[in-house]
Formats: C-alpha cells, structure tokens, sequence
C-alpha cells in the first residue's frame, strides 16, 4: 500500500512539472496574499513584543495626570497642573512617588538651521523614576545633574544625519533654545518613534528660569503606586479625589488619568485592529488564487478524463484519484506558500530598514517559527481545498465514459 502512494506522489508531481506555465501561475497567485499576510502579521507580532517589553520594562504601575487642552501635552497654556495639584495628589492613600513634568514646544537653532521641537523640563529629584517610565537611558555622554545651567540632554535622533538637522550633533555642541545657548552634555536612548526620539531635556530649574511664566504649570504628571495596590483602583480615586479639590464638576475637568496599562491596551487594540483590517484585504488576494487553483483543478481533471479512466480501468479506486488531485493542488498552495513566506520575510525586513530609517525603529517584524509554519500549513490547506471538488468530480468519473471521452 505504501508503494502505491508513493507511486501516486510521484503521478501528481509530475502532473504538475508537465504543466509549467499553468502550475507556475497559480502558484504565482497564491504566494502574493501569503507574502503579504506573513510580513502583515510579522510586523503586528513585532509591535505586539515591544508593547509588552515596554510594558514590562516601565512598569504597569504607572500613572498619567494630563491636563486636557486642544492639542498635544504643553500646547495649550490655558490649560496646566500645578505643584499644588502635585502636592495633593502625593498625599493619597495609594501613591508611591510622583512628579510634574514641564513640556513646551520650543524653537532650536543649531548651524543657522532652526525646528520647533519639544522641550521638556525635568525634577532632577525624580530623574530615576520619570526615566524608567520613559523606557529610555543615556546612549552617550551623560544624564543632566544639579547645578546644569544651559546644559540639555537631546533625543536619540539628534546623533543621525538628516533626521532633525542636517548634520548629526556631537557631545559639547552648542543650541539655542529661543536665543539662549545650551551646551550638549549627552544623548538619550532610542524610544522608537520621531517625536520622542527628537526631544530636548533641560532641568526643571532651567526650565523656569527659561520661561518663568510657566513655573509651577506641568502639561503632564507622571506617578506610580504603591506595591499592593490596585493601579486602576488608586487611578479612579485620583480623578474623583483631584476633581473635587479643583472644584470642577464630573465630566467636566480639565485634566484626565491614564494607567499605563489602559494607554497600552488602548495602543494595542488600535494597532490589532488597523493590522485585522490590512490582514484581512491580504487575504482577499488568497481568495483569488483559490478561486485561480480550483480552475486550473477542473482544467487539468477535464484533460485528463481519457487518463483517468485508464487509471480505473487497471484497479485505481476512487479515493486514489481524490489523493492524486489533492496532492496536486496541496502542492501547489504549499509551493506558493513557501515561495510567499520567503518573499514575505524580505518584504518585511527591506519594510523594517525604512522604517527605522524614518525614525520608527519600533516598527520591528519578528519571525517565529509559528508564523513560518502556520502560513505554509494555511497556503496548503487552501490549495487543498480549493482542489477539493474537482478531485471529487475526478474520483467519480466511470471508466467507461472516461475512455469515451474525446
């Protein structure tokens, strides 16, 4: 019985080398949807990984405070939490450490070239617990400390040609910010995207005397809480417990509390959604090379009824047949499967370059030998079953009118 089958292998493989162009065709059009779903899906298990090593690496125990305004944090000055705000929220029963941040977009000259960017004012007091909520540590030089005056610490993108300036800065490099020169003393770590790889950190002390209008205004409040303490529970007591020492009444406040783990599931679920929607129009491209397979199935079983017959006629049982045209068209999904997962791979990796090339070093695919798997299984399944009811027609030819069959 095993002779036979592998009898019946080799019958369908050559079937198929017989049939170049048609066989290469359809296999043409099934590795085009299995490219694009595998590099799809590979940069949607990316994104996933670094949401939860981020996760993991800033702590789920964090909080936001952010005061609502029109626009990103520190563009609306009509709108800012104040130390008294701090010093409040501190006191509640559940918070561990906690720390105002000053953000205002400010603008930097560097080479007679000047850009608007972020500048962010930092408690030098707090700078251990606001970076490990920013996931980010010093790639070069150093991080700021008491007593810098007109020193700034810049965001990874500053070390690269031609992402903020035309020319990479270095350690000891002169900036202004709004006319006043600052000297580089280090550059952070790579977040993984534009805006806040291309921020600019001053102390806090700096900051006020820099734009003394806006001490004691944070765009954004950044606490943690204690262990044993339920983050979402201890959230929802800020926002009632702050609402009512600002007088405000519910529904209408000028700031709002984010968790940490609310802002990545909310991120997680808008990217699983924009990466269903994209998956989902890849697969229309599958659904065409089914329809294509199963076509060039009926083709190859109508020239071949003379055959089949023959095939009956010297003891081949209708379940032979069946295998012999499913085998044939499984091959042909399994072939464009693999030939797909090759050519998904380097989509996603030339797609993975530019983006980190653009600043979205985030945007990173990942390749597990699952996702390998599971898109050649799939392209097999589907070319087995787009073959499925021709093979049937084929296995229930009778002999007689096959070998009638002109």
């Amino acid at each position: 019985m095993t002779i036979i089958k592998l009898d019946e292998i080799k019958y369908a493989l050559q079937n198929l080398s017989q049939r170049k162009t048609r066989s290469f065709l359809s296999i043409v059009s099934i590795l085009i949807g299995i490219a694009a779903v595998f590099a799809l899906i590979s940069f949607g298990m990316g994104i996933k990984s670094y949401i939860n090593t981020l996760a993991e690496e800033s702590g789920t125990n964090k909080l936001l405070i952010t005061a609502k305004g029109i626009g990103a944090p520190g563009t609306d000055d009509t709108f800012a939490l104040s130390q008294e705000d701090v010093d409040f929220v501190d006191k509640i029963n559940g918070i561990d450490d906690i720390s105002g941040m000053y953000y205002k977009i400010s603008e930097v000259t560097f080479r007679d070239k000047n850009k608007y960017i972020y500048m962010i004012g930092l408690n030098l007091d707090k700078i251990d617990f606001i970076m490990q909520g920013m996931n980010i540590d010093i790639e070069k030089g150093r991080a700021l400390k008491k007593g810098d005056a007109y020193k700034a610490v810049l965001g990874y993108n500053y070390i690269l040609d031609n992402k903020v300036f035309s020319k990479g800065l270095q350690i000891g490099d002169k900036i202004f910010i709004d006319d006043v020169n600052f000297e580089v003393i280090g550059f952070y770590s790579s977040v993984g995207n534009p805006t806040d790889d291309s921020q600019i950190y001053i102390t806090s002390e700096m900051f006020e005397q820099l734009y003394p209008d806006k001490k004691d205004k944070y765009a954004v409040i950044m606490a943690s809480t204690e262990q044993g303490f339920e983050t979402k529970e201890v959230a929802n007591k800020v926002t009632e417990r702050l609402r009512k020492f600002k007088g405000q009444e519910e529904g209408k406040e000028d700031f709002y509390v984010q968790t940490f783990e609310d802002a990545i599931a909310t991120f997680s679920s808008v990217i699983n959604i924009l990466n269903g929607v994209l998956v989902l129009i890849a697969l229309i491209s599958v659904v065409v090379a089914s329809v294509n397979i199963m076509n060039t199935m009926y083709t190859s079983v109508l020239e071949r009824t003379k055959e089949i017959g023959i095939m009956k006629a010297v003891g081949a049982r209708n379940n032979d047949i069946l295998f012999i045209f499913l085998l044939e068209s499984g091959a042909i999904g399994m072939l464009g499967g693999i030939i797909g997962v090759l050519l998904g791979y380097a989509v996603a990796s030339i797609g993975a370059g530019y983006a980190a090339g653009a600043g979205f070093s985030a945007l990173k695919p990942i390749f597990p030998w699952t996702l390998i798997a599971g898109c050649i299984l799939f392209s097999f399944a589907v070319g087995a079953g787009s073959g499925l009811l021709p093979a049937i027609r084929a296995s229930k030819l009778k002999p007689v009118d096959s070998l009638r069959y002109e």
